[in-house]
């Protein structure tokens, strides 16, 4: 173990943020940082980043199933459908955080994910293009952003979607797998580089 891991269940080194909570484990070792090119997954984990915003992501975690209830399985299409009536009702959702200004953002994002497939073909197709170049990269888990989540966190505040700052766009990006964030020793990074090799970008 180094400074920046912890001993897993396995009794092999994982990131160190996993020691948090129990159930970051899991979480950690089979979706943090695998390539995703599926644009209901996509948009679900910007959503949910957004409205980690101010909060940990355990809480977000906890609440996630809850939150694919309340938001159709962030079904863009759907949650694009959604009315100031739909506001009202998550508003008294307790299973989800009840932030009328990140719900409200949630809906104007779906309608502005929609125009991206017109324009892009998909979502992953627009996002993969800032996939960092390997000079670009920071150290793992050493910057909370980049100069390449900057641009995209600009790129898509300028088409018009809302709560995607440059720190919830590079939580994106490492969660997504847009780079490997994993720790050096981390017995997870080398499957995800595994991952990535084999991974088609849209």
């Amino acid at each position: 173990m180094t400074a920046s891991t912890v001993p897993g269940p396995d009794g092999q080194a994982r990131c160190r943020w996993c020691a948090a909570a129990p159930e970051f484990f899991a979480y950690h070792d089979k979706e943090w940082g695998f390539p995703v090119s599926d644009d209901q997954r996509l948009f679900e984990k910007l959503c949910l980043e957004s409205f980690q915003s101010g909060l940990s992501w355990r809480t977000i975690l906890a609440k996630r199933e809850n939150f694919r209830a309340a938001f159709h399985g962030f079904d863009f299409n759907e949650v694009a459908r959604f009315k100031p009536r739909d506001v009202e009702r998550l508003l008294q959702d307790p299973g989800i955080v009840r932030h009328r200004g990140k719900i409200e953002a949630t809906i104007n994002n779906a309608q502005r994910a929609q125009e991206m497939v017109q324009r892009d073909g998909s979502l992953a197709a627009y996002i993969w293009r800032f996939e960092p170049e390997a000079a670009q990269l920071a150290a793992p888990q050493s910057a909370s952003s980049t100069a390449v989540s900057v641009t995209l966190s600009k790129e898509l505040k300028k088409l018009g979607w809302q709560f995607v700052g440059p720190t919830t766009v590079y939580a994106f990006m490492q969660a997504m797998g847009l780079i490997n964030d994993h720790a050096e020793d981390c017995v997870i990074r080398a499957k995800v580089a595994q991952a990535r090799k084999r991974f088609k970008k849209p």
